[in-house]
């Protein structure tokens, strides 16, 4: 499980238990290895129905090795392949509420389009940052016209939408220093605290031959924003302690590059990303979660695997400074070293496994994080009584948005 996708289906299904007729405008899957998943076909559009949820597949094209420019091209491809099917649905089925979730921003464009054909209101929901992000971590090159047409884009489509949530307090004060006129709304990401659960021990164990006592484990996505070398930096680092072993589960774009810095390494391991149904499995092999990420992309995201190490009860290791968001979310469950050093993060990664008392108050205040702030039911409760309170808005019965996280 990796990725913005897990999200925004766990909501689409969520909404249908609860009643509403839910449709889907989606590209074919292709993430995270940004290549188009077995017996799919790009250049064409097709529907089917997921867990009670219609899916419209829309043909996107899919950069093999993606830059700043083709990644560019890939948004607007999704962009404009789904306005048509879009179009017809808003004619046929009037939709009341359209819901695009960034990234990417620029599918925002045609959910405004359908929003304001069909007399719907219109939900942005901006996972990452993704303009500021690109450019922050070198996805994106250079600070020209292109950088000033994105952010004017990006402007633009959150001050014309009738509410926007993002999934942390400094998100959400960041949309709306990014003009957002309407309703702010803190909509976090959950963890699944009934599947994923502390346990003593873990069957990846023995299945990858692990035998070192500690593992620092890393599970999510491979490529630059990431900031994922610095994890085979430390173990470099840490290569003398015999304890302690490093475990990289994950795809994508850098993962080649990444294999082959680490080939002298005998205390680190790699495995492709794992079944959602083996997620408890993998969760509980870490003793330590590690979570790094790019010095200037910090506030711009919050990794969304965030909360279901928490729920695992293991402390995490986060690449962040104290005055950034994420420090926030992983206080008194976690420490935190500077982002992009790996004498930083080794030595935060000693002080857990070398002091047991640490390591066993920062595991349990993990869990009850997760249980109290992460939970899937509740969140996605919050945020339907939130989105049907901005539908019926226009009948004046509306309650005020009050839920915990809105701006006002």
């Amino acid at each position: 499980m990796t990725g913005v996708g897990y999200y925004s289906g766990g909501l689409a299904e969520d909404l249908h238990k609860s009643g509403h007729d839910v449709t889907v405008f989606s590209s074919y899957p292709f993430y995270p290895q940004w290549k188009l998943w077995p017996g799919r076909k790009v250049w064409r559009w097709s529907t089917e129905k997921l867990n009670g949820v219609n899916v419209q597949r829309c043909p996107t094209y899919v950069p093999p090795r993606p830059t700043g420019f083709t990644r560019l091209i890939h948004y607007i491809s999704f962009a404009f392949s789904c306005l048509i099917p879009s179009m017809l649905h808003s004619f046929r089925d009037k939709p009341d509420l359209v819901i695009s979730v960034a990234p990417s921003i620029f599918s925002a464009l045609p959910a405004l389009v359908l929003a304001r054909i069909s007399g719907a209101k219109s939900i942005l929901h901006v996972q990452d940052f993704e303009v500021e992000a690109g450019f922050a971590t070198g996805q994106m090159k250079g600070q020209g016209w292109l950088s000033r047409l994105a952010l004017s884009f990006e402007r633009w489509i959150i001050g014309a939408c009738d509410m926007t949530t993002s999934i942390s307090p400094t998100m959400c004060r960041k949309l709306v220093e990014k003009g957002a006129k309407g309703v702010v709304y803190e909509f976090r990401n959950w963890a699944e605290v009934r599947s994923i659960r502390p346990q003593s021990s873990s069957t990846y164990r023995e299945r990858w031959n692990v035998n070192a006592p500690n593992v620092a484990l890393y599970s999510g996505s491979i490529a630059r924003k990431q900031g994922i070398e610095i994890i085979v930096q430390t173990a470099n680092l840490l290569k003398h302690r015999k304890d302690l072993i490093f475990v990289i589960c994950g795809v994508g774009p850098s993962r080649a590059d990444l294999e082959a810095s680490a080939k002298d390494l005998s205390n680190i391991q790699f495995h492709d990303l794992q079944p959602m149904e083996e997620l408890n499995e993998l969760l509980n092999l870490a003793t330590i979660h590690l979570l790094p990420q790019k010095a200037d992309a910090a506030d711009l995201v919050l990794p969304s695997k965030l909360a279901n190490m928490l729920a695992s009860g293991r402390p995490i290791i986060a690449g962040v400074t104290q005055d950034r968001s994420l420090a926030d979310e992983v206080k008194g469950a976690g420490l935190i070293y500077e982002p992009e050093n790996p004498a930083a993060m080794a030595e935060a990664i000693e002080k857990l496994i070398d002091n047991a008392t640490l390591y066993k108050s920062l595991a349990v205040t993990a869990r009850q994080l997760a249980e109290d702030v992460w939970d899937r039911q509740s969140i996605i409760r919050d945020f339907e009584n939130a989105a049907q309170a901005l539908v019926s808005e226009e009948s004046g019965t509306a309650p005020k948005v009050t839920e915990k996280g809105n701006i006002t």
